[in-house]
């Protein structure tokens, strides 16, 4: 029986069951939707090193939480083209040449309840069990510091890069996270709260949320800011979905290729 790109679509929307937004980035980013497909790769983010993987690994399909070309939305993909963008240029031509199909798995993901990245970030923290019931991203921790915290997301996130804002010495007790990037009025929002003491996030525009953060420090406030990485703040979120996911497909090859993070410090 040939399984399409499409087939295995209709099978993971299916079981994740929330509604399709009106708007989403949930499409096919490349390729041909109703190609038989041979396996299936599931990524944080589909940089050519996962697509070389992907290929070595006799799999065709890969299913990306992140964009392919660089831009959320995809905006820049033909402009990129237009230009002979020598990057872009790059990385469509080794799609073509493996007739590789990229499609994007993003919205449905967040939209679940617990927000499936969320939760496994928190996994991978060890913090299940201390979620807030009235706040999904915030949980009551064992007592620890700032840098101790800082030291633990580093290992267990397997951040390469890691930073932090704050006095490592500062008691926490309370922390939020939000991976990736959910934009400043949302990370001020939970920095705000006089209850929590550390907000854990994949990255911001550093004009924004960290220079609030660093302002609250200034202002003699008890505050912490930690910024993982976007990669590995997503990572065990999308590994997790596809362990889950992988049982729904028994007839194909199904492998969870991670993202290197690709930051070093000096």
């Amino acid at each position: 029986m040939v399984t399409t790109a499409q087939d295995v679509v209709e099978l993971i929307d299916a079981h994740l069951g929330v509604p399709r937004r009106e708007t989403t980035v949930d499409e096919f980013l490349a390729g041909d939707p109703e190609q038989e497909v041979h396996g299936v790769a599931f990524t944080m983010m589909a940089t050519l090193e996962v697509l070389q993987r992907a290929v070595a690994q006799g799999l065709d399909l890969v299913v990306t939480h992140e964009p392919l070309f660089f831009n959320h939305r995809e905006e820049w993909t033909a402009m990129l083209a237009a230009e002979a963008d020598p990057v872009h240029a790059a990385k469509a031509a080794f799609i073509a040449e493996h007739r590789l199909v990229v499609r994007r798995l993003h919205d449905a993901v967040h939209d679940t309840r617990p927000d499936r990245i969320v939760a496994g970030a928190a996994h991978a923290l060890g913090w299940h069990g201390f979620e807030r019931a009235d706040r999904p991203t915030t949980f009551d921790l064992p007592a620890t510091t700032l840098g101790a915290l800082a030291d633990h997301a580093s290992k267990a996130l397997g951040a390469g890069a890691l930073r932090y804002i704050g006095d490592p010495d500062l008691p926490v007790s309370v922390a939020g996270i939000q991976p990736g990037f959910w934009g400043f009025e949302k990370n001020r929002t939970v920095l705000a709260d006089p209850d929590v003491d550390v907000l854990l996030i994949g990255e911001s525009n550093e004009w924004e949320t960290a220079a609030y953060a660093a302002d609250a420090v200034s202002a003699g406030l008890a505050k912490g800011l930690i910024v993982i990485g976007h990669v590995p703040s997503e990572q065990q979120g999308m590994s997790d979905t596809a362990d889950r996911l992988a049982d729904l497909l028994p007839a194909l090859p199904v492998a969870f290729i991670p993202t290197a993070d690709p930051f070093r410090t000096a």
